[in-house]
């Protein structure tokens, strides 16, 4: 059977079948067995994707109208099939292939991506399965990602010098939150050298030329602790958008410490915490959910949210982690996504329960029930202000036809109307630091992750990833002790240890290794408690020799956070 596919069935297939009938055995190939062979995807399953591609236009249209009904499971197969294609492919480059068959050997990778792209297109508007089931998680094992990326950047400069070369970051929908992490930092290493070279040019051509002034190729930040978001506002107002792209380097006025990350990660930590803080007023707090939101109340103006934009820009750009308490509606915004009623359950649990409530009322008193109108009635200071949804909106009456429609301009009016300038503020600063081709490849959650951490805890990767000083080691009793303690410790104290070593109790999207924690030894004997140092994610641990001497002196720690030490 697999010798008839090969040859008296495939290099038949028209690229312009004579009826439309003869597409269905498009359809139905793939379907056999001989297909998911790995001894076949060279013979067969990538030439039957070659003929796919082949396809006239209008031949391509029908079968994509056809795919579009496939039942998920049925559509999933057809995407697994060449996702284990191309993997296989991938795992036969890392051994080596020969040089004169690594142009035939890109050829088949290419197909293999190309047929997924079209799968791809047709999900994109049909929905079959959700869009991580295209992602290929092999490939941070597989390929080096971050040259991947700056081989398909230099494509897009010079298009016709690199025949030959596949790039997976021509087809980013195979790539998951991990791997648009590492071709978002790649982007922003390249950026910053950009950003570096040209102070550097123009600092050169400031030697000759008088008129040219001299720059610093760093963004440097000098600022008191006691003033810390006056000093940074001052700054960055004054700071060009070139100068956002630069590295950056963070001064604490009196202090003599070196800036080799360290000091940045404090200097986010602490005017995050300034800036997003609700007793300013430029962010309310909704205690149910723990989250904040835009507080359209504020007396503050589209500049100075601008510039928080740009901090939370520039920490992303520096590779720094940030607490934002935002639901995913302020990502989905950040990437042109409209929030929906799920967003406002997040946000303001209560309300969005009520309005769910509404929609699944079956009855047809909805006016009498419910009495509601388009306004939406809120505290103003003390005094209680009704505004209106839509025009005219107190005399319309909620119904059982319209209520779809009050719900979405609830939604609209809490997420985009009443935050409309602030937000726009935000986005242009975010935007201005981070804004660009790879960023967009992003889902909200993915950003959220990026941004914030997740919490996809792996203890067991944690330890292994730990690195130690001084005369600890993996195997020296102290560190033994250590690790028995925690691994006994219930999650939500593993989590405050987190948070004690780290600053947060979130983990970078790239994983627990990412972290890579540190655990040095201290003198002064066990009465001592173990010290954090948040900013290099450093441990202090005194020489314990019992387990329940470690574990009273940790839990003293992390509870009252004794040890917490950002220097």
């Amino acid at each position: 059977v697999a010798a008839s596919l090969e040859k008296n069935l495939i290099p038949w297939l028209s690229n312009s079948p004579p009826d439309i009938e003869v597409l269905r055995l498009y359809l139905t190939l793939p379907e056999c067995p001989l297909f998911s062979d790995r001894s076949n995807y060279i013979t067969i399953t990538i030439p039957f994707a070659k003929c796919i591609i082949s396809l006239k236009e209008a031949a391509r249209k029908v079968l994509g109208n056809w795919w579009s009904t496939f039942e998920p499971p049925v559509f999933q197969r057809l995407v697994d099939v060449y996702k284990n294609v191309v993997v296989y492919l991938l795992q036969l480059s890392k051994m080596g292939i020969p040089e004169m068959e690594q142009r035939i050997f890109s050829c088949f990778v290419d197909t293999s991506l190309r047929f997924l792209e079209l799968l791809h297109q047709v999900n994109e508007k049909a929905g079959n399965i959700q869009y991580d089931k295209f992602y290929i998680h092999e490939l941070d094992e597989l390929v080096d990602i971050r040259n991947d990326y700056i081989t398909w950047s230099q494509r897009q400069m010079y298009p016709m010098g690199r025949d030959g070369i596949v790039t997976l970051c021509k087809y980013p929908f195979v790539f998951d939150a991990q791997a648009k992490t590492a071709l978002l930092q790649t982007d922003a290493v390249m950026q910053m050298q950009m950003a570096v070279d040209q102070a550097q040019l123009q600092n050169y051509s400031s030697m000759f030329l008088p008129a040219v002034e001299s720059v610093n190729p760093c963004l440097i930040l000098v600022v008191r602790r006691d003033n810390i978001v006056g000093d940074t506002m001052e700054v960055l107002r004054k700071s060009k958008n070139v100068d956002y792209k630069k590295p950056l380097k963070v001064i604490f006025v009196g202090e003599d410490a070196v800036d080799a990350g360290g000091v940045r990660k404090e200097f986010f930590l602490l005017i995050m915490k300034e800036l997003l803080d609700p007793k300013y007023g430029m962010f309310r707090y909704y205690e149910e959910s723990r989250l904040i939101w835009f507080s359209h109340k504020t007396f503050e103006d589209f500049d100075l949210f601008n510039l928080i934009g740009v901090i939370c820009g520039l920490a992303i750009y520096n590779f720094t982690i940030v607490e934002l308490n935002f639901p995913l509606a302020l990502y989905k915004k950040l990437l042109k996504r409209k929030p929906t009623l799920d967003d406002l359950k997040e946000l303001t649990p209560d309300v969005g329960r009520s309005l769910q409530e509404l929609l699944d009322y079956t009855e047809d008193d909805i006016e009498e029930v419910f009495c509601l109108n388009f306004t939406v009635t809120e505290d103003n200071y003390g005094a209680t202000e009704v505004l209106e949804l839509v025009p005219n909106g107190e005399n319309v009456s909620v119904n059982k036809s319209n209520r779809q429609d009050f719900v979405s301009a609830y939604v609209d009016y809490v997420f985009n109307s009443s935050v409309a300038l602030l937000f726009e503020g935000f986005y242009t600063g975010f935007h201005k630091v981070c804004g660009g081709k790879v960023l967009d490849l992003f889902q909200p959650s993915e950003l959220q992750a990026m941004i914030i951490g997740n919490t996809n805890y792996d203890w067991a990767e944690l330890q292994k990833s730990t690195e130690y000083k001084g005369e600890y080691w993996a195997e020296h009793p102290t560190i033994r002790l250590f690790w028995e303690v925690f691994h006994n410790l219930p999650l939500e104290k593993k989590k405050q240890f987190l948070l004690f070593l780290t600053g947060s109790d979130r983990i970078p999207i790239l994983g627990m290794k990412s972290l890579k924690l540190v655990i040095q030894p201290t003198g002064g004997g066990e009465h001592y408690l173990p010290v954090a140092h948040t900013c290099f994610n450093l441990l202090d641990l005194p020489k314990y020799t019992s387990v329940e001497m470690l574990r009273e002196k940790l839990l003293q720690a992390i509870d009252h956070n004794q040890g917490f030490n950002l220097a």
